[in-house]
């Protein structure tokens, strides 16, 4: 009970943190895609950087979609994290809960031929991922929900809320087509990002072919990316899981990764078209970006809190007359490889003077990293070091404030009036005081 409790406390950690780097990496770039020999039949395309949270390329990545089998992320979510030992815990396969999925042409993972078996949680975990089970996905739902899908449907929808995922609505654990089931790339990125921090998801979704238990035929991956013997022209070598989906009105969809030299990149390509029975052009879509960005982008420092930006003056300095403007935190961004220096160039906001004192640390201004004359983020500017204030200097300040006072001028002239006005009136008495004295004199 305590290893459950603990498990979904971490769990939602690792979700408030998918969340967090989804908000405050985000990037306004425009890449050149010219490298990019095909063309994109994807009505929806996400692709992100997975170390930053950094996308790098979005079509559509907002727009509501339908997600077909994309939706057995969600349902491997909901079953790790209720099922507490998914080795030892078996769950009896009923007729009743495969019934729904009569005459609909389902993608099926043989349960059907195990009625009245008990079949272990972790087989059926593969049957879901590796070959899109949907008899799976209805066995699971049925054993966390305690024999109401609808419910575990319900904790689906209110994991997808805990996620941050606001244009997301599931109506069943599969993903069969239903006009109120939907979901869009940007809350899928979101999902499959926190599914990846669960136990043995990224194992399973990266499995081509898997045996169940007392089985002599394998579970065989629909997803042909990572597909070594069946995968022909849609393999990739640096390819690893996720998850395919595929219906009419959903087209033919995708998320998968790509992974080497310590980067990695999450796509989503959905809305494929469907009717093209020849080619998977969701998966030719995701080789060829994952292709592009593996070879020819990189992370790019682009500036550090180590680094000054550029300096401020200070009024009142018991030291220098300047000091040094460092940024609070790094920036980085995935830039192509083949850049110039000049397409990169950083635009600082600060005052014209700042007042001593000043603490190390203090914000002064902010700073805007551009790339192409593109923002890529704007980070706070603050002060490498204290600075004293010197009383002299300050005084002396006011004075010349005082001397340079508009204020100080007319009040001054007017002193000057009045002192005139002044010596003129004593004189004018002193006067005639002394012409009374003279004529009292003679009288005399």
């Amino acid at each position: 009970m305590y290893m459950k409790k603990l498990k979904r406390v971490l769990c939602c950690f690792s979700a408030l943190l998918i969340i967090v780097l989804s908000v405050f990496s985000s990037s306004a770039i425009t890449y050149d895609y010219s490298k990019i020999e095909r063309e994109m039949v994807s009505d929806t395309i996400l692709l992100v950087n997975m170390d930053t949270g950094i996308p790098v390329i979005e079509k559509n990545a907002d727009k509501v979609r339908y997600p077909a089998s994309l939706t057995k992320i969600m349902t491997y979510i909901i079953a790790m994290e209720n099922i507490d030992d998914v080795y030892n815990t078996r769950v009896k396969i009923r007729q009743d809960v495969l019934d729904p999925l009569l005459g609909t042409g389902s993608s099926m993972s043989g349960l059907d031929y195990k009625v009245g078996e008990k079949v272990t949680v972790i087989d059926l975990l593969y049957c879901l991922m590796v070959t899109s089970g949907n008899d799976a996905a209805l066995v699971l739902a049925d054993y966390v929900g305690n024999g109401d899908t609808e419910k575990f449907v319900d904790m689906m929808n209110a994991k997808a809320k805990e996620l941050g995922c606001n244009d997301t609505h599931f109506v069943n654990p599969h993903g069969l087509h239903h006009e109120d089931h939907y979901s869009t790339a940007n809350d899928l990125y979101k999902i499959t990002s926190y599914a990846l921090t669960l136990p043995l998801f990224s194992e399973i979704s990266n499995t081509a072919t898997y045996y169940c238990e007392g089985d002599d035929y394998p579970l065989v991956t629909t997803n042909f990316m990572i597909d070594v013997n069946r995968g022909g022209e849609y393999y990739y070598t640096y390819a690893q899981g996720i998850k395919t989906g595929t219906t009419d009105e959903a087209g033919r969809c995708l998320i998968t990764t790509g992974i080497a030299d310590g980067y990695a990149y999450m796509c989503i390509c959905m809305g494929a078209p469907y009717a093209d029975s020849v080619n998977n052009g969701a998966m030719l879509d995701a080789r060829e970006i994952l292709r592009w960005a593996l070879l020819d982008l990189e992370l790019a420092r682009m500036i550090t809190p180590e680094t000054p930006v550029c300096e401020a003056d200070i009024n009142f300095s018991a030291g220098e007359d300047t000091i040094l403007l460092y940024p609070a935190k790094t920036v980085n961004a995935i830039l192509p490889k083949e850049r110039l220096e000049e397409d990169v160039r950083v635009e600082s906001d600060i005052p014209d003077s700042v007042d001593a004192p000043i603490k190390k640390g203090d914000v002064i201004g902010k700073a805007t990293v551009y790339y192409k004359g593109e923002a890529v983020q704007t980070v706070e500017l603050v002060a490498g070091e204290d600075v004293e204030k010197s009383g002299f200097a300050y005084t002396m300040h006011v004075f010349k404030s005082i001397l340079s006072s508009w204020q100080f001028w007319i009040a001054f002239v007017i002193a000057i009036i009045l002192v005139i006005v002044y010596i003129a009136l004593i004189s004018n008495v002193r006067s005639r005081n002394k012409r009374r004295n003279v004529k009292k004199y003679r009288r005399m």
